[in-house]
C-alpha cells in the first residue's frame, strides 16, 4: 500500500509539473499574440507609456484599423496577396498531384531517370541570377505571374502526395481501367476523393507559403502597387516606410503610425487562423500518412 501511495503521489507531482510547464509555453506562445493586439487597439501616444507585461489597451480605438483599410497601399497589397493565392492554389495542387501519381504508378516510360531529375531539383537550383534572367525573358518581371508561376510546385509535397497514393489499392484502379477510364479519370474521379486529407495538408502547406512569401516578390515587383501584403508589412516595420503612400489615410496620421503597423499584422495573420481550424481534421492524418511510407 505504501509503494502503491507513493506512486501515485509521484505520478501526482509528474502530473502538476507537466501542466505547469504546459501553461508555461502556452503563455510564452500567446503573450506576443496578444502584445500585438493590444498594441493594434491602441494609439501611438499610449504606446510610449506601456512598460512591462501589457494585458490591455489603456484607451481602445479602432483608428488603426480603420486607417488600415483606408490606406490605398495596404489594401492594394491585400488584393495582391489574394490574386496570387486564387492563381497559384489550384495550379500547385494539379501540377503535385500529376507528380505523385506519375512517382507512384508503375511501368512508366524513363520513371527512374525522370524522378531523377525531379529530386536533383530538390537539393539543387540554378541559382538567383539565372532565375531573375529568365523570368525577365519571359516576361514575367513586374507582373502578378513572376509570383505565381515559379515555385507552383514543391518536390517535398510532391512526395508526400506521392506516399499517399502509394497507400490506395492497385485493384481499384485496375478495375477501373478494365472498365474503359484513361489516367485522367482514375486521377480525379479515383485517386482525388481517396486523397482529400493529404490535399488539405498541401492546400494548407502552399496557401501559408505563397501567403509569407515576401523574397520572391522584391526580386521581380518593382511596382508598388503590385507588392503583397507581406513586402508592405516587411518595409513598415524594418524600414518604416510605412510613408509608401500616407496620403489620403486621414488626417490622424500621426496619432496611428505606430499602431498602423500593428494592425497590419493582426489582418495579415487572422485570414490563415480562420482557414487553419477547417483543414485540422484533415491535418494529422494528411502528416501522418507521408510520415509512415517513405
Amino acid at each position: 500500500m505504501k509503494k502503491l501511495r507513493k506512486r501515485k503521489l509521484g505520478d501526482w507531482v509528474f502530473d502538476i509539473i507537466i501542466y505547469v510547464i504546459l501553461i508555461a509555453l502556452v503563455i510564452v506562445t500567446l503573450y506576443p499574440m496578444w502584445y500585438v493586439i493590444v498594441l493594434s487597439f491602441s494609439n501611438s501616444t499610449d504606446i510610449t507609456k506601456y512598460t512591462g507585461i501589457v494585458l490591455w489597451p489603456e484607451r481602445f480605438t479602432l483608428g488603426a484599423y480603420q486607417m488600415v483599410f483606408e490606406h490605398p497601399t495596404l489594401m492594394a497589397s491585400f488584393k495582391n496577396t489574394i490574386l496570387v493565392l486564387l492563381g497559384s492554389l489550384p495550379l500547385s495542387i494539379i501540377l503535385t498531384v500529376l507528380c505523385g501519381y506519375f512517382m507512384a504508378s508503375k511501368g512508366m516510360l524513363w520513371k527512374k531517370a525522370v524522378v531523377g531529375l525531379i529530386m536533383f531539383t530538390m537539393f539543387f537550383s540554378g541559382g538567383l541570377i539565372p532565375g531573375f534572367l529568365n523570368i525577365k525573358s519571359l516576361g514575367l518581371y513586374n507582373t502578378l505571374w513572376a509570383l505565381i508561376i515559379p515555385g507552383c510546385i514543391s518536390v517535398y509535397n510532391s512526395i508526400i502526395c506521392k506516399t499517399a497514393i502509394e497507400t490506395i489499392p492497385e485493384s481499384l484502379s485496375e478495375s477501373a481501367y478494365i472498365d474503359g477510364a484513361n489516367d485522367i479519370q482514375v486521377i480525379f474521379k479515383i485517386i482525388l476523393p481517396l486523397i482529400k486529407p493529404t490535399l488539405a495538408v498541401l492546400t494548407l502547406y502552399y496557401g501559408v507559403a505563397r501567403w509569407n512569401d515576401w523574397f520572391q516578390a522584391s526580386i521581380y515587383i518593382k511596382d508598388t502597387n503590385l507588392l503583397p501584403i507581406q513586402n508592405i508589412i516587411r518595409a513598415v516595420l524594418l524600414e518604416n516606410d510605412i510613408a509608401l503612400n500616407s496620403a489620403g489615410v486621414g488626417d490622424n496620421f500621426n496619432t496611428y503610425a505606430e499602431t498602423l503597423k500593428y494592425a497590419a499584422i493582426v489582418i495579415s495573420t487572422v485570414p490563415i487562423l480562420c482557414i487553419y481550424p477547417f483543414l485540422q481534421k484533415y491535418f494529422t492524418k494528411g502528416v501522418m500518412i507521408g510520415a509512415v511510407k517513405g
